[in-house]
């Protein structure tokens, strides 16, 4: 075995299956969870002021364990069939979702080494949290929803554009039900669309209210269709989810070397 088929085993658990490599997943995943922890106690100033150095010392610390293992990823991709190819293997898994997510949260870090707007450098450590996003890496349940997602994506697609498709509509006739009415709030099509969505999703912050009768009538009906409307796309994903988790079941109880059915 060489070695970096080794490296590469070691990454991926779910190919070798050694108790080395789900020691390696689960210090990621710690560090992954400790780096989260310490992101959001960093903005409590009293925490900050007392723990400051040691955040920081994790902050560096992480850093180099996730750029030797974005290194490391880079480097071993090709052991992977999909990413067989030296070169184009790798800037193409270099360009995967979860390598960029695994480039994200390590940017941060190098950027603050250079002589850049420090207004731009706040706003790029926010990435930091990102680091979250690594966990999908390591949880099964998170694939299971991707295979969902990529099934459903259609009915998911249809289901939104419809949404939005009633927003428009909506906000039109709101627009010129209210607009002589209250010319300020409901000034513009796009301005009463934020109408629209709080209705839609039944949120109701009150900055914009119908003043007229068939105003409140049209607000009502929105309201309550808003309740049905938004269950669309969770009945989509709950009965995808549903079908792969008695998919799932049903391999389970198969023979695994003749393929039948086992009887409970």
């Amino acid at each position: 075995m060489t070695l970096r088929k080794w490296a590469y085993q070691l990454l991926e658990p779910a190919v070798s299956g050694s108790r080395a490599a789900r020691a390696i997943e689960v210090l990621l995943i710690s560090l992954i969870f400790l780096n989260i922890v310490a992101i959001i106690l960093e903005s409590v100033k009293s925490i900050e002021a007392e723990y400051g150095i040691f955040f920081r010392r994790l902050e560096s610390f992480s850093v180099i364990i996730f750029s030797i293992e974005y290194a490391l990823r880079l480097w071993t991709c090709v052991e992977n069939p999909k990413y067989h190819h030296p070169v184009k293997g790798r800037l193409r898994y270099a360009f995967s979702p979860m390598a960029i997510i695994d480039l994200l949260s390590i940017l941060p870090f190098y950027i603050g080494f250079l002589d850049l707007d420090m207004r731009f450098i706040r706003i790029v450590r926010t990435f930091r949290l990102i680091r979250v996003l690594k966990i999908a890496r390591y949880l099964k349940a998170l694939n299971l929803i991707q295979a969902v997602l990529r099934e459903r994506k259609e009915q998911i697609v249809l289901s939104v554009m419809f949404i939005i498709f009633l927003l428009v509509m909506v906000s039109t006739v709101m627009y010129y039900v209210e607009h002589d009415a209250q010319p300020e709030v409901f000034s513009s099509i796009p301005v009463t669309m934020w109408w629209g969505i709080e209705t839609l999703t039944t949120v109701g912050y009150g900055d914009m209210i119908p003043a007229t009768t068939a105003g409140k009538i049209l607000g009502g009906m929105i309201a309550i269709l808003g309740i049905g409307l938004f269950a669309l796309p969770a009945g989509i994903l709950s009965s995808g989810l549903t079908e792969h988790l008695h998919g799932n079941a049903r391999k389970k109880k198969r023979c695994p070397h003749c393929g039948g059915e086992l009887i409970d």
